[in-house]
Parts: structure tokens; C-alpha cells; sequence
């Protein structure tokens, strides 16, 4: 069973079963990957979709031992242009993506995590800029993705030094956006869960929204949240507490 998949009320969490491989992704995989990226594009309840790693490992990164049977680009190209279709479907899904980092990201696993649209760590997690030790580049679109993130310098030092950083470094460079504590990791993520979930798709899908090219667009949708009966309901609770 190449994922382990739990399922809570509007939340889909996937966990990559190769803890013997520290979760390094093959094509049983990939094929697992994409089976459930064609469910959770159906799913129009969901809300949330956790990516994390059985074990103590997220992802090591390709698997070398399946994937260097590989000899010729042509094959290369093949392996990394589904790679990369997988990691622009997630970054498609119209709900929240997390990727909760719970140990060590190698090569392919940041440039994985890198996909969500937030990404947390447990506090002894290491990230590790490895490709450059095997003569290779990034090939699941992590240079243009690591510059956007953390920034063109800090990007090229990391990889040209096959750089390990910890957990507190990744979140000061923006890599991460979160680091929780090991004895806080299970409690800190499920009431992440519970705030990422809290609401609906509609509301999702406007925050994720790349089209507001200045400040007066979000002036019609603003209004529109305004005006609905669960922003009412809410405030009028609110209130009601408070007397």
C-alpha cells in the first residue's frame, strides 16, 4: 500500500508508505498519487488535503534505486514531466493543501512540499538540498519554485552547497510557515486542521483566488461574504458571547 489515507469530515490525509525507503517516491507512487488526485478533484466537500510521510520521514526524494534504471533522457523527461503533473494538480486543487513535514526532506521531498499552499514542520525535521551530490539538477520544478519562496541568492547557495538546514531555519527563510515542537506536533496539527477547515469552499477558493490585480477588486466579493447568512450567524454568536 503505497499511501496511507485517512479521511475526517472535509479533510483527505495521504501518507507515503515506504518508511523502509524513508518515503522516497517510485512509480507505485506516483500512480497512487494520481488515482487520489482523481478522486479529490471530484470532491467538491473537500476542503483540506494533508500530504505527510508514514513513520519518522516526509519524502527522501526520488527513489535512485527504481528511478536509475533510467539511462537515457528520453526517460528522464518522461519520469519528471509526470512528476511535475502530479505537483501542478495539487497545486490546482480548489481546496487548502498542507504538507506536514514530520521529519526529513531530501532532493524531490522539498521540492514536493513545496506544491501546498502551506507547509509546517516538526522541529526535528532536516531539509536537504542533495541533488547537486549526484551531478543533477532539481527536476520536479524546484529552482523556479525555491527562488519564489525563499529568494534567488538564498536558493542558489543552498543548492550549489547541497545545503542541510533544520526546521528553524526553513521557517525563517519562508520555506516552511511553521515549526511544532515534537510533544506539541500532534495537538498543534490537529487544531491547524480544525482552523483550515473551518470554512466553506467558497471561501477557500476566493482566498486562493491569483486575479485581484489591485486593492478595489476584493471590494465586490467582500461585500458580497458581507452580506451572507453564515457571516451573520457568526458575528451574532459573537455577540451574544460577549454580553
Amino acid at each position: 500500500m503505497p499511501l496511507i489515507i485517512q479521511k475526517e469530515p472535509f479533510i483527505v490525509q495521504a501518507a507515503i508508505n515506504r518508511p523502509e525507503a524513508m518515503n522516497a517516491i517510485n512509480f507505485e507512487v506516483m500512480n497512487a498519487l494520481e488515482s487520489l488526485l482523481d478522486e479529490l478533484e471530484q470532491d467538491h466537500e473537500l476542503r483540506l488535503f494533508i500530504l505527510t510521510g508514514a513513520g519518522s520521514s516526509f519524502i527522501s526524494g526520488g527513489d535512485l534505486r527504481e528511478f536509475h534504471q533510467i539511462k537515457d533522457a528520453d526517460g528522464a523527461k518522461e519520469m519528471t514531466r509526470r512528476m511535475m503533473s502530479v505537483l501542478s494538480r495539487i497545486e490546482q486543487l480548489p481546496c487548502w493543501t498542507l504538507a506536514a513535514v514530520n521529519g526529513p526532506a531530501y532532493g524531490g521531498g522539498w521540492e514536493t512540499l513545496l506544491a501546498f499552499d502551506f507547509r509546517i514542520a516538526i522541529s526535528t525535521a532536516t531539509f536537504g538540498f542533495t541533488q547537486g551530490k549526484f551531478y543533477l539538477p532539481p527536476g520536479w520544478g524546484g529552482i523556479t519554485k525555491l527562488t519564489e519562496t525563499v529568494g534567488r541568492d538564498q536558493a542558489m547557495y543552498w543548492l550549489a552547497s547541497h545545503k542541510m538546514i533544520d526546521a528553524e531555519t526553513a521557517w525563517k527563510s519562508g520555506l516552511i510557515q511553521d515549526v511544532f515542537g515534537e510533544n506539541e506536533y500532534d495537538q498543534k496539527l490537529t487544531n491547524l486542521k480544525k482552523a483550515l477547515v473551518k470554512n466553506d469552499r467558497k471561501f477557500i477558493q476566493y482566498i486562493k483566488r491569483k486575479d485581484l490585480l489591485k486593492s478595489e477588486d476584493e471590494i465586490e466579493p467582500f461585500s458580497t461574504f458581507w452580506e451572507s447568512e453564515e457571516h451573520l450567524k457568526r458575528v451574532d454568536d459573537f455577540l451574544k458571547r460577549k454580553k
